[in-house]
């Protein structure tokens, strides 16, 4: 009986360290700390305006209302003008992550207009290369040219870095804060990536949403047809899904407001 007893308790035991084992690899295996919106509001400039939101009501601080970053990876694309239509109707203000090479070069009106209508433009590289499987002259190519186009098309350098896919280091965030530039991740993930449904879409997103969230999706084409086709329907309802739920759409300078972002931090 003892016996018996001894093993059950070494089982479980051993479970629970397998447990906690995983739980480190997987909060550790991106090889960064994150900082959230609420901390990140702690570290406000000693002069400038704090970035606050203008909502239905007036100003919005984030620190007192339920607020939220919708944010559109890869674009722009031939769909950005139906996003842009959705977030006009909705009164909603986003943040685009943008690629430098074949979209951003090759949409520049999009860019502008994304820009007249009031969103924030950020990178998200050049070229969609994996920041943590290249050279460090390779990351600071990639975040360069795609912070460089943005500014060569609307006037503004981007402070922001999404790193594709969400994967980053501490070589990528020691590089990025010698560029001057904060890195932004994501809490609510649509996997618009995956599938064309877009009911299944809207349903992630307001399964992980909570507040200070930034959600993630694309604007983006897929020639295969197997994933990003079936985002921009689902905007709608993920918009006045959590506008009903007392939402307030930031973008996601707004959201560390009156914070300003910190180069070397990532935002999540």
């Amino acid at each position: 009986m003892r016996s018996t007893a001894r093993v059950r308790r070494g089982r479980g035991l051993a479970a629970v360290l397998a447990m906690a084992a995983l739980a480190l690899g997987v909060s550790g295996c991106d090889g960064y700390d994150s900082t959230s919106p609420a901390s990140a509001r702690k570290h406000v400039a000693a002069s400038g305006p704090a970035a606050f939101a203008k909502g239905p009501q007036g100003t919005v601080d984030c620190r007192k209302a339920k607020c939220v970053a919708l944010t559109f990876d890869a674009g722009p694309s031939v769909r950005t003008p139906q996003i842009l239509a959705i977030l006009a109707r909705y009164h909603v203000h986003a943040t685009f992550f943008t690629l430098g090479k074949n979209h951003v070069m090759v949409h520049p009106q999009m860019v502008r207009d994304m820009a007249a209508q009031g969103h924030e433009i950020e990178t998200l590289t050049w070229s969609h290369q994996i920041l943590t499987k290249i050279s460090k002259a390779e990351i600071r190519k990639e975040i360069t040219e795609g912070r460089d186009a943005v500014q060569k098309v609307t006037g503004v350098r981007p402070t922001l870095l999404r790193p594709p896919q969400g994967r980053t280091s501490d070589t990528v965030t020691a590089i990025a804060k010698d560029l001057g530039m904060a890195e932004v991740v994501w809490s609510a993930n649509g996997a618009d990536y995956k599938t064309t449904d877009s009911a299944l879409i809207t349903k992630r997103i307001l399964a992980q949403t909570k507040p200070d969230g930034i959600i993630l999706l694309h604007d983006l084409v897929d020639p295969t047809n197997v994933g990003y086709n079936g985002t921009v329907a689902a905007v709608p309802g993920i918009i006045s899904a959590l506008q009903a739920r007392g939402y307030t759409f930031v973008t996601v300078s707004q959201l560390l407001a009156p914070g300003t972002p910190q180069p070397g931090k990532v935002y999540k």
